[in-house]
């Protein structure tokens, strides 16, 4: 391939838009974005380790319940501040992929939930073992 060829082509190339500098939509960040999202995962961490830790809130029940959505938070964080995931990533195909990943947890996570307490209720006995002979 002679220069002159193989510039054109590289003109051609890059006009298409599939260069070395086509992302495919996705970013690939900042300084300032990665130190937003540092610093939104080590608020994300020390707010509920804070909570269990001191024990603020009395009812323990509430304390997980705030650190499990303080954790799907962080989730949303790292997704969007670390992968760079958003719409028009690849034609937002990313994005379908990580719904998908997400369905399919929640599935699995409670179908073993549902199945861990009803094997707890179905086969734990209920009455005091201390009155068995």
């Amino acid at each position: 391939m002679t220069t002159k060829a193989h510039a054109e082509a590289h003109t051609l190339e890059a006009n298409a838009g599939h260069g070395h500098d086509d992302h495919g939509g996705a970013s690939h960040g900042s300084l300032k974005s990665y130190l937003i999202g540092f610093g939104l995962s080590v608020i994300l961490t020390a707010v509920p380790f804070w909570l269990v830790m001191t024990g603020t809130i009395a009812d323990k029940a509430v304390t997980a319940l705030i650190v499990l959505v303080l954790a799907a938070v962080q989730i949303v964080v790292h997704m969007i501040y670390f992968l760079h995931m958003n719409t028009r990533s690849e034609n937002g195909w990313t994005m379908m992929a990580m719904i998908f990943t997400v369905i399919m947890v929640v599935i699995a996570l409670t179908g073993s939930l549902w199945v861990m307490h009803h094997l707890n209720v179905n086969m734990m006995p209920m009455h005091d073992m201390s009155q068995m002979p």
